[in-house]
């Protein structure tokens, strides 16, 4: 089974967007009718580094079938090394989920800004398109 379904639905997204960078470019995206999956769950989160690999793994055991990261970058108004510490979450759970059967490439991690609306949707496509050539993995 692909990681979409049969009937030829988008694969299921979970993307992690930040309350004061990426999602305002995620609204921003939506507000203009932009076009992205409609299968996309966005949950804000303060800061993209405070994302624990846990909350992928069980995204995933859930039924996503892949889970983004709208990352801070540099624009972080919490910490100063966030990209670094945001690089770790993602490291750390790449090698969760790969160990309870997951490909690695069912997450993915990107700086989107307050006004990257067009790079989200990118990058979403992208994503989507990915996913939906990758096996199921688990089960």
């Amino acid at each position: 089974m692909k990681g979409n379904d049969s009937e030829g639905k988008s694969p299921k997204i979970l993307a992690f967007s930040t309350n004061t960078i990426s999602d305002p470019g995620i609204d921003m995206a939506g507000s203009t009718h932009m076009h992205y999956p409609e299968s996309v769950v966005v949950v804000p989160v303060p800061c993209s580094s405070g994302i624990k690999p846990d909350w992928i793994l069980y995204a995933l055991e859930s039924g996503f079938d892949g889970v983004f990261i709208a990352a801070d970058g540099t624009d972080c108004a919490y910490v100063p090394d966030c990209t670094n510490r945001t690089g770790k979450v993602v490291a750390k759970a790449q090698q969760l989920i790969q160990e309870h059967g997951f490909d690695p490439a069912r997450l993915k991690m990107a700086a989107i800004c307050s006004v990257c609306a067009e790079s989200f949707v990118s990058h979403i496509e992208y994503f989507s398109e990915s996913l939906s050539e990758l096996p199921r993995d688990l089960q």
